[in-house]
C-alpha cells in the first residue's frame, strides 16, 4: 500500500507496486486549502473518469479527499473518501468514458444522494447502489468503495437489470453482506490479489448482484433468463475442451440444438462468437497472471481450448490489437 503521507506531500500521483500491478493514490493533503477542490476536480476529471461525474461545488468547510484506484484488465476498483460533501454531475462525456461498464457503489461512511431521471436514491453506510452508465447528479460525502465491471459481463448474468438502471440494496437486504465482503476484498489493498483471483472474485460479485436484483422480476421472465445462464455456465466450465460444440452442450442440458441457438440469440452472439470471445478473455487473463509465467503461450492457448496456434494468434491480435507475446509483456495497443 502506498504511504499516504508521502502521497499527500506530493499532492498528486503515487504508485504502490503490488502483485496485480500498481495502485494509484491521490490526496489533497499536500495542496493549499484554497486550491484543494479545483485540484480534486482535475484529478476526478482525468484519472478517475467513469467512476464519478465531474465535481461542481463543495459544501462549506475545509475540503479534504483521498482516492485509491487499481485496475485488472477491464475491471476497475476504487476506494474514495472526503471529509466535506460535494456535488457531482455525470455528464454525457463522463458516460461516454464508462458506457460499457456497470457500476457498484458501497457506502462505508457518510451519505450519498444521487438523482437519475427524477428518481432519487440515498445511500447510507452499508447500502449498495448499482447501475449502468447514465447521466446523474449527486451529493457525495464520506467514504465509499466502487467497482466497475464490464456491462456485458453483468448482462450475461442478469439481463433483467437492463430495465432497472438505478437500484439500491439496503444494508440488511438479502445477499448484501456477501456483496460488501466481495466489494471490500476487490477495492481494498490490504491483501493483494493476483489477476486470476480478481477475475474469479469479480465473477462471483456479478453473480451476487444478479441474485440480489431478482426482486420484483416476474417468475416467467426470470425462468427464461436463468435457462440462458445455465447454458452459459456449462459452456464456461468447458471452455478448455476443444471439442465443445452446440450438440455437446445441447445434449448436456437436454435441449435441441435449435433451442440452444435461440437462447444464444438472446445474448446477442452466436455460439461460435461467444465461445471465441470467452476463450480469448481467459487467455488474456492467464497471460498477465505472474504465476503462469512458467507456461509458454502455446500451453496456455491449449489450456483454453485452442488447438490451432495460427488461428489463436490471428484471432488474439484481431481482438486485442496486439500479439499474445506483446500482451503478456504489457505492451500498449497501437
Amino acid at each position: 500500500m502506498a504511504d499516504s503521507a508521502s502521497a499527500g506531500q506530493r499532492g498528486g500521483l503515487d504508485r504502490a507496486s503490488r502483485a496485480d500491478g500498481p495502485t494509484m493514490v491521490w490526496s489533497t493533503d499536500g495542496i493549499p486549502p484554497p486550491a484543494r477542490f479545483s485540484y480534486w476536480r482535475d484529478v476526478v476529471r482525468s484519472a478517475a473518469m467513469g467512476f464519478f461525474g465531474t465535481p461542481e461545488a463543495v459544501s462549506p468547510g475545509e475540503f479534504s479527499a483521498r482516492v485509491e484506484l487499481r485496475s485488472c484488465g477491464p475491471l476497475r476498483f476504487m476506494l474514495a473518501e472526503s471529509r466535506t460533501s460535494y456535488q457531482i454531475v455525470r455528464t454525457r462525456r463522463d458516460v461516454a468514458n464508462a458506457s460499457d461498464h456497470y457500476a457498484l457503489y458501497l457506502q462505508l461512511s457518510g451519505e450519498t444522494t444521487s438523482i437519475v431521471g427524477g428518481e432519487a436514491v440515498k445511500l447510507h453506510p452499508g447500502d449498495i447502489g448499482f447501475c449502468e452508465g447514465r447521466e446523474y447528479r449527486a451529493q457525495h460525502g464520506g467514504r465509499c468503495a466502487i467497482a466497475m465491471v464490464p456491462l456485458a459481463m453483468m448482462e450475461r448474468r442478469a439481463p433483467w437489470l437492463r430495465d432497472r438502471p438505478h437500484r439500491k440494496l439496503a444494508s440488511d437486504a438479502r445477499f448484501a453482506a456477501h456483496l460488501r465482503l466481495h466489494m471490500m476484498e476487490l477495492a481494498g489493498n490490504d491483501s493483494p490479489l493476483g489477476d486470476a483471483e480478481t477475475s474469479l472474485l469479480a465473477e462471483s460479485l456479478c453473480n451476487l448482484v444478479a441474485l440480489a436484483g431478482t426482486d420484483g422480476i416476474p417468475s416467467r421472465r426470470l425462468e427464461a433468463e436463468l435457462k440462458v445462464e445455465a447454458l452459459l455456465a456449462f459452456c464456461r466450465q468447458n471452455l478448455h475442451d476443444p471439442e465443445l460444440s452446440p450438440q455437446q452442450a445441447a445434449d448436456r442440458l437436454s435441449i435441441s440444438v435449435r433451442t440452444l441457438h435461440s437462447r444464444f440469440r438472446l445474448t446477442g452472439r452466436t455460439f461460435g462468437q461467444w465461445l471465441l470471445e470467452n476463450r480469448l478473455q481467459g487467455c488474456s487473463h492467464a497471460l498477465r497472471d505472474p504465476r503462469q509465467r512458467v507456461l509458454n503461450i502455446s500451453e496456455l492457448a491449449y489450456r483454453w481450448g485452442f488447438n490451432d496456434l495460427s488461428y489463436f494468434n490471428r484471432t488474439f491480435r484481431a481482438h486485442f490489437d496486439m500479439t499474445p507475446r506483446e500482451w503478456r509483456n504489457g505492451s500498449e495497443a497501437s
